[in-house]
């Protein structure tokens, strides 16, 4: 029996299920999943008040080296790029639908929210991102589950908001969606999309298991290079910066395509880069784009969105 920690959320627990009926699957053990509370489920506070990276995964990593569950599983977008002492990340399943998406009322599409319109969001990156389109909407902070965040939608609280694909398809309800974000409009979090499964450093007979049942190497690679790029910029996880990376057919086999892009916090600053390179070595790809905006001014951009210093982020 493998006790598997979870987030105690609708989706924490869907995703955390659909890990653990893969392991079951893939090899032959039943596993019990374990509820457990996050800082960032007690507190209904902006994530940027919180310090963002770690909020909902320092809980779970406490309970991983107590012994209390063996394996914990997390949204990979809400991993601290740093490392964490006695933890591993044992596998990353393959990715779902890394885009945003927008949930609006009456049907409505994006350009065809009028101005002045309310799109709900509790996302820095999300934030900043509409302010550069231009379109005149007002962006409202909110935070809460998924349901929440489509009540608001649907109770009149704003026009619409903007969620994760992948998350919605996960707990069945893609239905809402009114519009498939393109990342050319909207790029996505760094690990969007991605599940992290990680256990003590010490079982590593469970962690090459957890691995060779579970790993998909092209999602391990993406997410590798997303991460050595948000690392690089000493941006946390609630930074305005997206980035996506995909593995690619190229001429001569398989390469490694990340984009990215660094805002202000309104929006009127941005850069935009990207960067290929082999699959071997995602973290040089990844830490190549972020030196090529970090030359481009990118840091100051960092800058305007935190009030503490750059290691106090990463070991959030």
């Amino acid at each position: 029996m493998i006790r598997l920690g979870t987030r105690a959320s609708l989706l924490a627990r869907t995703q955390s299920q659909l890990v653990a009926d893969l392991i079951t699957e893939r090899m032959g053990v039943e596993v019990e999943l374990v509820e457990v509370s996050t800082t960032g489920d007690r507190t209904a506070a902006p994530l940027s008040q919180l310090g963002g990276t770690g909020v909902f995964v320092s809980a779970l990593r406490d309970a991983l080296l107590r012994g209390e569950v063996d394996v914990c599983v997390h949204s990979l977008k809400d991993l601290p790029t740093g490392p964490a002492a006695g933890v591993t990340l044992a596998a990353v399943p393959a990715r779902a639908d890394a885009r945003d998406v927008l949930v609006a009322r009456d049907g409505l599409t994006l350009g065809e929210l009028p101005v002045g319109s309310k799109v709900g969001t509790g996302s820095p990156r999300r934030a900043a991102q509409l302010h550069a389109l231009g379109l005149g909407l007002e962006i409202v902070d909110i935070r809460g589950n998924v349901d929440t965040r489509l009540r608001k939608v649907s109770e009149g609280e704003v026009d619409a908001v903007i969620l994760a694909r992948a998350g919605l398809d996960r707990i069945g309800r893609a239905a809402a969606v009114t519009e498939t974000l393109d990342p050319l409009q909207m790029l996505p979090a760094p690990g969007q999309g991605a599940l992290a499964v990680e256990c003590r450093s010490t079982d590593e007979v469970l962690a090459k298991d957890l691995c060779a049942a579970l790993e998909d190497p092209h999602t391990r690679v993406a997410v590798d290079a997303e991460r050595s790029l948000l690392a690089t910029l000493e941006a946390g996880c609630a930074a305005p910066v997206g980035a996506l990376a995909e593995v690619v057919e190229g001429e001569d086999g398989d390469e490694l395509w990340i984009r990215a892009v660094a805002l202000s916090p309104d929006g009127t600053l941005s850069i935009r880069n990207s960067h290929t390179g082999l699959p071997h070595d995602a973290a040089g790809v990844g830490r190549q784009l972020a030196e090529d905006l970090l030359a481009d001014g990118a840091a100051q951009l960092i800058i305007m969105t935190h009030t503490e210093p750059p290691a106090r982020r990463q070991q959030a």
